[in-house]
């Protein structure tokens, strides 16, 4: 059997596939059938590279995955930087599951528990390839002793990390701002979060490690708070959305 040429063809749409964003420019009729867009080029946003990632710029300028910014909305949308414990008290594993898919998938489920969302984003933080302080020896944060010393080590950071740790700080020093109602100072929530920013085989070098990076993030966070108090009143909303923001860039902000 001969198959010939095709008649009567149309051009009616081109469509581009990449790995990001999967296919642009189809037609109307066909984007209805299409799955929501995956935030990563790989099946999973957890476990794989901020570089492989969509990403958006955070109010500060920070290149950040989207899937962060969406969990970050999320969790302040419903509450959660009032809610006592957050991302101290761990949530039931069978809801994180089914989250961690619908994350997979680009979909923040609605009403999801605060304290799920909060475990999800240590989680990601956590499973990274690289812990985003991985850069730094354990010897570079032991020999810190004051604030100049710990912004220093930050100038050492390559730029994704960098962005990562600056969002990250921002958001803890949000949860901070809420201290009288979720009972977490600055030392409460750095010690949660510092066990998921390295990555160490030996459990007792990754333990004092940990105490080492809780310092600094808290050094980080207190002087993000002060920082804060010198902006003049209503100048500052615990959360700003990209277009808004006209806060500092990375390098002020870990300026003197």
């Amino acid at each position: 059997m001969e198959i010939g040429w095709p008649t009567d063809v149309r051009h009616v749409a081109h469509v581009t596939f990449d790995r990001f964003h999967g296919f642009l420019g189809l037609p109307v009729e066909f984007e209805v059938e299409m799955p929501p867009r995956v935030p990563s080029a790989s099946a999973s946003v957890f476990g794989v590279s901020a570089e492989s990632m969509q990403c958006t710029y955070d109010g500060k300028g920070n290149s950040v995955p989207t899937i962060l910014l969406l969990m970050q909305e999320r969790l302040y949308a419903q509450g959660g930087l009032k809610a006592e414990g957050i991302f101290r008290i761990n949530p039931e594993n069978d809801q994180e599951e089914h989250v961690r898919d619908q994350l997979n998938k680009g979909v923040v489920p609605e009403d999801i528990d605060v304290h799920c969302l909060a475990s999800l984003i240590k989680a990601w933080f956590r499973e990274l390839p690289e812990g985003v302080l991985d850069s730094l020896s354990p010897e570079q944060v032991l020999q810190c002793n004051s604030e100049e010393e710990f912004l220093e080590l930050v100038t050492l950071l390559r730029p994704t990390p960098a962005a990562l740790l600056n969002w990250a700080v921002e958001l803890m020093a949000d949860v901070v701002e809420e201290e009288e109602l979720n009972k977490m100072n600055a030392r409460n929530i750095a010690m949660v979060f510092a066990p998921n920013m390295t990555q160490m085989s030996d459990p007792l070098t990754a333990l004092m490690h940990a105490v080492q990076v809780m310092n600094f993030l808290k050094t980080l966070i207190l002087r993000t708070l002060r920082e804060r108090d010198d902006v003049a009143p209503g100048d500052y909303t615990p959360y700003s959305s990209p277009a808004s923001s006209g806060r500092h860039s990375d390098a002020e902000y870990y300026g003197s």
